[in-house]
């Protein structure tokens, strides 16, 4: 398994270890650059652009995954059924490209993407584009004819303009110990809870938050095969009850418990986020079935073989959060 520094230091941080608290110094730092940088744009200092398009982001204030981008391919589902002709703007964390912006095809791989991106692109169909200048992004997705950008996890990156702020938080963690990094897992402080549209609670809310939020799930909807096939109902699964699952996601222990959920005996093999596989993560030396993500499953096209599989899960928001967006998107 491979868990570094960085793993640790977010267990910690979500954890409240004390050791932490000699940071804060140092959080404090961080906070007034955060404060500054949000006064300079606020002032005019720094440009924003905009978009002649409504510009919707998803993000989080926390590090690690939250279901964000699941979130971010449901809304494309759902702008679509509504007439819109949505594109998906990433920063590709993960993927090194050799120029941008990326307009992702069926050929591009994660490594030039970042795993998130391919996936949105895989689990959607409509435009995807890569750039750590998300300007310049939008205006590659204005040229493909999108009239509604979808932006993901880039609640930090406020150079965009945009429309709608909707915030996702992982249930189970929360904000951990409230304190901004280094001393905590926050990107900005908690109060920026209170400044966007709406909060998105993924799974069971064990800590309290602030302000109100919207429930989601993430539901699994099917079992495909990774050197490819057809997709399989997810229960009963399309194996024996005993697999080892693997995982390089921000919180690997969600999807090792949804595994459980399913009836599987369950073989954990956590790893960093963004992780990039090789062969020998994925051989255990038996013929149990592997199981993985389709965030992971992505990166590892060109190590799929027999006994590999793939859980498809999608995002489902309490039908509040559907009503709210549809009145919104009619305001837009």
């Amino acid at each position: 398994m491979s868990v570094g520094i960085g793993e640790r230091w977010l267990r910690a941080a979500y954890a409240g270890a004390p050791w932490l608290r000699t940071l804060r110094p140092l959080e404090a730092l961080y906070r007034l650059a955060v404060a500054r940088r949000a006064r300079a744009y606020a002032e005019g200092r720094r440009d924003v652009w905009r978009a002649p398009v409504p510009v919707v982001v998803v993000g989080n204030i926390t590090l690690g995954g939250t279901g964000k981008s699941p979130l971010v391919a449901w809304l494309a589902r759902h702008l679509q059924e509504r007439g819109w002709s949505p594109g998906i703007l990433s920063r590709g964390y993960g993927g090194r490209s050799a120029h941008y912006p990326l307009c992702l095809t069926d050929e591009t791989p994660a490594a030039a993407s970042g795993d998130e991106p391919r996936m949105l692109a895989d689990q959607t169909g409509v435009p995807v584009v890569v750039d750590p200048d998300r300007p310049r992004g939008a205006r590659r997705l204005l040229e493909k004819g999108c009239d509604m950008l979808l932006s993901d996890d880039g609640l930090q990156h406020i150079g965009l303009g945009r429309d709608l702020e909707i915030l996702v938080v992982d249930g189970h963690w929360g904000l951990g110990n409230g304190r901004c990094l280094p001393a905590g897992p926050l990107r900005e402080p908690a109060g920026r809870l209170a400044s966007v549209d709406a909060v998105v609670i993924n799974g069971e809310l064990r800590r309290p938050l602030p302000t109100a939020g919207h429930a989601m799930t993430l539901e699994p909807t099917a079992w495909r095969p990774l050197a490819g096939g057809a997709r399989r109902p997810v229960s009963p699964p399309p194996f024996d009850g005993e697999v080892h699952a693997v995982a390089g996601i921000g919180r690997p222990a969600r999807f090792f418990a949804t595994l459980r959920e399913l009836g599987l005996e369950v073989h954990p093999h956590p790893f960093g986020d963004h992780h990039r596989f090789t062969a020998a993560d994925l051989a255990f030396g038996d013929d149990l079935p592997v199981v993985m993500t389709a965030k992971d499953a992505v990166k590892c096209r060109d190590l799929a073989g027999p006994g590999i599989w793939v859980l498809e899960v999608e995002a489902a928001p309490e039908p509040g959060f559907v009503d709210w967006l549809d009145m919104r998107l009619a305001a837009l």
